[in-house]
């Protein structure tokens, strides 16, 4: 990652722009949420992912840290700005983020800030670099949880990892990791995998959705399988929000 990126972002002086996007309920091909997508832009103005920045393994945690939180500050600010729809909106969380008390200094402001239920927020937790006290992470989610919000694991198929943090976190939502998607028309032990799985999550009343679906080969598999919801370039790519700065409570009391 060139250097002039990270330490552009890390000022704040690196834009950050929000994309979205959508999940469909299979059945009726209904938009049942949208996911927020951090995007950083580039000189030229393209954006470009975030997940590779904090996955390199050069990163300082203290920086992947900050990186996190500028990433979740833009994206709550996105939040801000949205109507009162009935959908689900997922947000990406860093599972080392929930060690920092930045991020609970943070949480009730966004949270208030929010011109709709807090419990249409469903935090994910990404796994790049994950935390490996699943005690501590199972005492966060709860504390999330009490905040109002929902928790959901992604990529779910992806490692033994997901599985032990499925069973021990009971998120309200699993993730199909892409890996149980991809050419799962030609894969038969894939199918029976999404099968079982979702029987399973509806037999325990988990949210279950397959990301990652890019193909209408893939897609009518995954239909196949019986799963749920879905989440892909077939049925949607992200497209950028472009939200207004939240207000600071000095500048809100003032207008």
């Amino acid at each position: 990652m060139p250097k002039g990126i990270l330490e552009s972002l890390l000022s704040g002086e690196g834009a950050i722009v929000p994309h979205v996007q959508p999940m469909y309920r299979l059945s009726d091909n209904r938009m049942m949420a949208q996911e927020y997508l951090a995007r950083h832009l580039d000189q030229a103005g393209v954006a470009h992912p975030v997940g590779p920045i904090l996955q390199d393994p050069s990163l300082a945690p203290k920086d992947r840290l900050a990186l996190d939180l500028r990433f979740l500050e833009a994206t709550f600010s996105a939040l801000a700005q949205r109507g009162t729809g009935t959908h689900l909106h997922f947000v990406n969380l860093e599972p080392v983020s929930l060690e920092a008390p930045g991020f609970w200094g943070c949480l009730p402001r966004w949270l208030e800030a929010l011109p709709f239920p807090v419990e249409c927020v469903v935090m994910e937790f990404t796994e790049s670099q994950g935390m490996s006290d699943l005690e501590a992470l199972q005492t966060y989610a709860k504390r999330l949880r009490d905040s109002g919000l929902r928790v959901a694991v992604d990529d779910l198929g992806a490692g033994v990892a997901s599985l032990t943090q499925m069973a021990r976190l009971a998120p309200d939502y699993i993730k199909a990791d892409r890996s149980l998607v991809e050419q799962v028309h030609r894969r038969p032990y894939q199918a029976a995998l999404l099968n079982a799985l979702s029987h399973f999550a509806r037999h325990m009343c988990i949210g279950f959705i397959a990301e990652g679906i890019e193909t209408l080969e893939e897609l009518e598999a995954v239909m196949d399988a019986d799963v749920p919801w879905g989440q892909g370039y077939i049925l949607g790519q992200p497209w950028p929000t472009r939200p207004k700065p939240l207000a600071l409570p000095s500048e809100a009391s003032e207008s």
